[in-house]
Parts: structure tokens; C-alpha cells; sequence
């Protein structure tokens, strides 16, 4: 339904150091470059896709603060995605796990960027546990 979506962000190199290796773990990477933003994507995606999903842009962050939700392949992604993220410099904020309340076999973690933009891998899948 979305093609592209971005927020702004205070620091662009310090936003692109910590997307790159918190989004790589859900099999995203950077697609396109400018000197004031930056857009993530698959790494081929398809014919007529001009790339960069998300982008980040240099800029005063919005108020308040985004949600994003990326999609995860399985529930190993979500666990790598979160250990990634923190070892980037986001912080907890929803451990991997299941969320019930949303639905049965959602199974998702959360991480506030160096923005505090709340940043989410969400697996919907039928091997997710219940």
C-alpha cells in the first residue's frame, strides 16, 4: 500500500550508521544516497522499483515521535534486529516476544532510535510461537 515513507532526523550520519545495521538483520540495506538523505531498501528491488522504501533526511525530527513497523522473515530476524539495534546505540523498548493483544502469533520487538522514533520487527507468521 506505501511506496516510501521518511522521518527526519537530527543527525543524518548518525541515523545511517544505526539503520544500516539495525535494518540489515531484516535483509534492508541502503539503496540511494543524497548529501541530506538517505534511503533503505531490498537490495533488488525488482523491475520498475526505484529502491529506497525508507528514507531519513536531515532535519528536525518530527513531534511526536513515529512509529515504524518493518517487516521480519521470522522470529530469528526480529531476535537479530533487536540485539542489532542496541548494539547500535537505540535503546529497549519491547524485548523480542510475542504480543498476544495484537494477535496470537505476533512476535515483535521494539527499539527507540537515536531520535526516540519508536522502531519495530514484526513477524506475522504460522510458525511464530503461540
Amino acid at each position: 500500500m506505501i511506496d516510501h515513507t521518511g522521518i527526519l532526523v537530527s543527525s543524518l550520519e548518525t541515523s545511517k550508521a544505526f539503520y544500516e545495521k539495525a535494518l540489515e538483520p531484516l535483509g534492508y540495506g541502503i539503496v540511494k544516497e543524497y548529501p541530506d538523505g538517505v534511503g533503505f531498501g531490498p537490495p533488488d528491488p525488482g523491475e520498475g522499483d526505484p529502491g529506497g522504501g525508507f528514507w531519513i533526511i536531515q532535519g528536525n525530527p518530527q513531534v511526536p515521535r513515529t512509529h515504524i513497523a518493518f517487516r521480519a522473515v521470522g522470529t530469528a530476524a526480529v531476535d537479530v534486529f533487536h540485539a542489532a539495534a542496541l548494539a547500535a546505540g537505540g535503546r529497549d523498548n519491547g524485548a523480542p516476544g510475542l504480543r498476544p493483544q495484537y494477535h496470537a502469533r505476533y512476535y515483535a520487538a521494539f527499539v527507540l532510535d537515536p531520535d526516540g522514533y519508536n522502531i519495530e520487527a514484526v513477524y506475522h507468521g504460522a510458525d511464530a510461537p503461540a
